[in-house]
């Protein structure tokens, strides 16, 4: 017996094929008794739907993506629930994909792109140091949101949005400077890094030095590669050998506010107080910073208004009212107890 089309199933039911379809597809705009009475049908006779029209529908889907390297970065998270709600408000679905570290982000898009007929891509973290061919290989519009660029972007035409790396690591480390610390230890991204991680690198190195502070390179110490990227056990595990070297240090500063946690941890763990006998410093401006005790200071990124300009340039590009835009948002330094002044 040849399988039943949606046209068998309507007459059977003695409906229109729309109500067939709508039941289907749990349309709401339909009573319940007659859905009740089409599923029926429809498990007896081991209907099976045909897609054809429905992947039609789907080469026009009103889909955004979000790339993200980095899916544990509590920042990054946090940013995700902001994404998705303000892309559903436009009506539009929304997909979460994680790019891997060893993945190119630009390949794993392009597969995206034709499985899942994309409209959009926001590129959330990770470090992009791709050419503009590469880039120009990307069919849809895309902003990159807090990821790390290469000094060749500075070139092409690309929308982003981001803070000052280097601006706001200099505010905090210069805060510091300011308090008396001449011995701040930075807990920085891992050598390769040359983007986010080196920007805010640079802007201790150079408050340092607009403070009259020689730099000392065994107080840079470098995140573990073998651990997972701005965590609180990479902050634990550097803080932890810094203090079995013996590295004399006041003050610590870690280019992200997890890995500062894992550093409080490690310096109260060695008997030392927080803030008497080192002053601690993270970046991002989590909430945990603010739970932990003693509260930490931090660099506090605005988060929500940094999605919310994401999300207002893809569709501006997806309608065709902009080319590219590019905005920098400044951060907020808060003080909390977790620093005070340099007791020696």
């Amino acid at each position: 017996m040849a399988s039943l089309t949606i046209i068998d199933i309507a007459k059977i039911c003695g409906v229109g094929v729309t109500t067939v379809s709508r039941a289907i597809n749990n349309h709401p705009d339909i009573s319940e008794e007659t859905k009740q009475m089409i599923m029926k049908v429809v498990r007896e006779n081991n209907y099976v739907p045909n897609n054809n029209a429905r992947n039609l529908k789907r080469t026009a889907s009103k889909t955004i993506a979000v790339l993200i390297k980095g899916l544990n970065n509590p920042f990054f998270i946090r940013m995700i629930d902001l994404f998705e709600k303000g892309i559903k408000d436009k009506k539009y679905s929304f997909i979460l994909h994680q790019v891997y570290e060893d993945q190119d982000e630009i390949e794993v898009a392009n597969e995206l792109i034709k499985e899942k007929k994309l409209k959009g891509i926001i590129f959330l973290g990770g470090y992009l140091s791709h050419s503009k061919e590469k880039l120009d290989q990307l069919t849809v519009p895309y902003v990159l949101c807090t990821v790390g660029l290469s000094s060749d972007f500075d070139h092409y035409n690309y929308s982003y949005v981001s803070i000052d790396d280097y601006a706001e690591s200099y505010k905090m480390v210069d805060y510091l400077c300011k308090l008396g610390h001449t011995k701040i230890a930075l807990i920085s991204a891992k050598m390769r890094d040359r983007s986010i991680g080196q920007l805010r690198y640079l802007g201790y190195k150079q408050a340092l030095e607009d403070n009259g502070i020689a730099l000392d390179e065994q107080l840079v110490r470098p995140m573990k590669a073998h651990l997972e990227s701005y965590s609180m056990e990479n902050g634990y595990a550097v803080t932890k050998e810094m203090l079995e070297q013996g590295i004399d240090f006041t003050a610590l500063f870690a280019i992200s506010d997890s890995m500062a946690i894992g550093a409080s941890k490690a310096l109260l763990e060695s008997g030392r107080s927080i803030p008497e006998d080192c002053s601690v410093a993270g970046f991002d401006g989590l909430d945990m910073a603010y739970y932990y005790h003693p509260s930490i200071t931090t660099i506090q990124q605005p988060a929500a208004e940094m999605a919310e300009e994401a999300i207002k340039i893809l569709f501006d590009l997806i309608h065709k009212k902009v080319t590219h835009v590019q905005k920098k948002f400044s951060a907020t330094l808060i003080e909390r107890p977790s620093t005070g002044k340099a007791s020696r």
